[in-house]
């Protein structure tokens, strides 16, 4: 049935707006109007009304001149608040419905529309003028340097690039001061910017420009316009301490890998990008892949699997900081993930396959609702990112083993791009058959080259294909390379230092921004990533926590011993000291007393997965006092520490202090005393202590 409401049409008020000249005159008149009305049937003095314009036009003139109005606007105003006011009283003394007071209200309203309209186009004429001048006097604070670069460069251009004529529209300078920016129009005739950009290093060399400086053309505002960037001083020579702003970061908002010449951060966006990097030794690569893991430690987005079969060193420093915690407050490893194994690269590569596949099923209506296809990732759907060091060489690899877990890693490049697993590849060399796979060029849009000045085997144009101008001795120094995305241009760029202590220092600072794998994904990647960090799968991890002796260390031990069984017990000097190796045995342990706390991925401690110490040879000289005690002869100093020590018990390596003992042997003899019940033991994660029975 139709409705019965019609649809109103017609004009809409904008109570809002001020008013124009017509809208103000009848605003004007009319209340003028209702004002004498007012006044006369009521006997209002009609000195009131003047008085009120007087106020009224002393105000605008006030506001007109804060404003700073033309003078004839102002008079204009001024006059329009005076006559009519002297007309309100001249209406309340004589009436204001006779035709003279009428007559002279109209006249006096058009008039004052007229006057409006005039005084409006004059203002704007004015304001117009006001812009224009501004600009001129922009143009004219155009300092004589850089109107004389302009003129240099114009020549310049026209000598070494065949005759192209430019013309400069200005000459930004770098805050930095290392450089500036001119920004030209180019001729008519179809030439493009990539005309001048294959003159760079001939431009460069024209100027003078010192090494490590180069004057590159890139496109402008439209393609009429072209942007040439030189850069006078070599910030590329130095090194660049990485930023101590640990801030979050987002995979959506661009991770900073390092800074351009004129000082502008240069950012890699990996949402649906890969990244190669390529280096040869000496160049910086490694820095570089640590200032690559710190902005993935900062996103609060992302998880970070890391795959090096070179001993996991380019993840270690990354776990080193929890491995080495000291219980006192929960430190995350900066990356989710380390595989320093080819077993364990293939876990890794598997589940990262199985997260990848299930998420294309189990997210099915989240995508839908967000009208995309690809998955929304967030900080609770976190993007996977594969580090994988020495990657391209894996790909290129002819080894059977190798080729196996080529194909895992193409097969995760190839298929998991939508469900937010990307790849970061290193590679050694700029080669042919280093960056002969389609699926590198094709996948990994975001490309660092670092040369360090070698030449052999960095051939640019197989990394940035299409990029002119690029010379490998632009950038002979460690760090300095160049770096192209889609988003940036190819050009020379500089990589952050960063240092094992700040690495440490981000780890800590970082540790609450790390995202945890959803729980759909954990489902699918299984046991394999749920127990990443079981003991028997990071005991190798333990070496990094192990010490040089100092060369006092060794000037002091004593003479060479004598050619027998060197025995503790036939001795009478105090028991050695724990070893660096033992504490690192101990420190590791208390590590993954913290994991099982917080991921729940072993057992707990004081379970059986803690072994008894190796029991070596069965002597007579060591069984004395074990029978004798019913244990080791440092039990009873032992539980008499922890029976003072009250209901608030003892950590096994707050014991290990007191009687001198490794820790791993410590802890081995209170299990055996806490199964004897001579000891209560009081599971607290990271915080487990030893109470003695009196105080239980």
């Amino acid at each position: 049935m139709a409705s019965n409401t019609a649809t109103k049409t017609g004009p809409v008020w904008d109570w809002a707006a001020g008013h124009g000249p017509v809208t103000g005159a009848l605003s004007a008149t009319t209340g003028a109007l209702a004002l004498a009305t007012t006044g006369a049937a009521t006997g209002m003095p009609a000195g009131w009304a003047l008085a009120a314009g007087a106020a009224g036009a002393i105000g605008h003139t006030v506001t007109s001149l804060r404003e700073r109005l033309a003078a004839r606007t102002i008079t204009m105003r001024a006059a329009s608040w005076l006559l009519g006011a002297g007309w309100t009283t001249w209406a309340i003394t004589t009436g204001p419905f006779t035709w003279a007071a009428i007559g002279s209200l109209a006249t006096l309203g058009i008039g004052i529309g007229t006057a409006a309209r005039s005084v409006l186009f004059y203002e704007e004429a004015r304001e117009l003028e006001a812009l224009a001048a501004a600009e001129r006097q922009v143009a004219r604070e155009l300092s004589a340097e850089r109107r004389a670069i302009a003129a240099e460069w114009v020549d310049r251009v026209q000598r070494v690039c065949g005759g192209i004529t430019l013309r400069v529209l200005a000459v930004e300078m770098w805050p930095t001061g290392t450089g500036f920016t001119i920004d030209a129009e180019l001729p008519p005739g179809g030439i493009t910017y990539e005309r001048i950009a294959q003159y760079a290093p001939q431009l460069s060399a024209d100027a003078r420009l010192p090494h490590g400086c180069t004057a590159t053309a890139s496109q402008g505002i439209h393609q009429g316009r072209v942007l040439i960037d030189v850069t006078t001083v070599n910030v590329l020579a130095g090194e660049i301490e990485y930023p101590t702003d640990y801030s979050p970061l987002s995979i959506h908002t661009g991770l900073p890998w390092g800074v351009r010449p004129d000082g502008r951060e240069v950012r890699a966006y990996l949402r649906e990008q890969c990244a190669l990097i390529v280096g040869p030794t000496g160049s910086g690569k490694t820095n570089f892949v640590h200032d690559v893991l710190a902005s993935f430690a900062r996103a609060t987005d992302i998880l970070t699997w890391v795959i090096d079969l070179n001993a996991g060193s380019a993840g270690l420093p990354w776990v080193r900081p929890a491995l080495a915690g000291d219980g006192q407050e929960t430190v995350r490893p900066g990356i989710d993930w380390l595989a320093a194994s080819y077993e364990e690269a293939m876990l890794m590569l598997d589940a990262a396959l199985r997260v990848g596949r299930h998420r294309k099923v189990a997210y099915q209506d989240l995508m839908a609702q967000a009208n995309t296809d690809l998955l929304p990732v967030s900080a609770q759907i976190p993007q996977i990112m594969l580090v994988i060091d020495e990657g391209a060489e894996i790909l290129a690899s002819s080894e059977p083993k190798m080729r196996k877990l080529a194909a895992k890693i193409l097969e995760v490049i190839r298929l998991l791009r939508a469900m937010g697993i990307r790849t970061v590849l290193t590679a050694l060399g700029a080669t042919g058959s280093v960056l002969g796979n389609l699926m590198i060029r094709r996948e990994a849009k975001a490309r660092v080259c670092l040369t360090g000045g070698e030449v052999e085997g960095m051939d640019l144009s197989k990394v940035f294909p299409g990029a002119r101008g690029l010379k490998v001795t632009q950038a002979p120094y460690k760090g300095a390379g160049f770096m192209g995305t889609p988003e940036s241009a190819a050009g020379l760029f500089k990589a952050w230092r960063i240092k094992p202590n700040q690495i440490a220092d981000i780890v800590r600072a970082t540790s609450a921004l790390h995202p945890r794998l959803d729980e759909q994904s954990a489902k699918a990647a299984g046991a394999d990533y749920a127990r990443r960090w079981d003991t028997t799968r990071t005991a190798w991890m333990n070496d990094s926590l192990t010490t040089v002796e100092t060369p006092t260390t060794a000037a002091t031990s004593e003479a060479p011993a004598q050619p027998r069984l060197n025995l503790s017990a036939h001795r009478d000097q105090q028991p050695p000291t724990p070893t660096p190796a033992a504490d690192a045995d101990a420190l590791a342990a208390e590590f993954m007393a913290q994991i099982d706390a917080q991921f729940g991925t072993t057992t707990e401690p004081g379970t059986d997965d803690e072994q008894p110490p190796p029991t070596g040879l069965n002597l007579s000289a060591l069984r004395k006092d074990r029978e004798e005690t019913g244990g080791p002869d440092w039990l009873p100093t032992a539980l008499a520490a922890i029976k003072a020590a009250g209901p608030d018990g003892m950590k096994p390596s707050a014991v290990a202090d007191a009687v001198g003992k490794d820790r791993k042997t410590v802890r081995a003899g209170l299990k055996a005393a806490a199964e004897r019940g001579e000891l209560v033991y009081r599971d607290n994660g990271p915080h487990s202590v030893y109470v003695h029975p009196d105080h239980a």
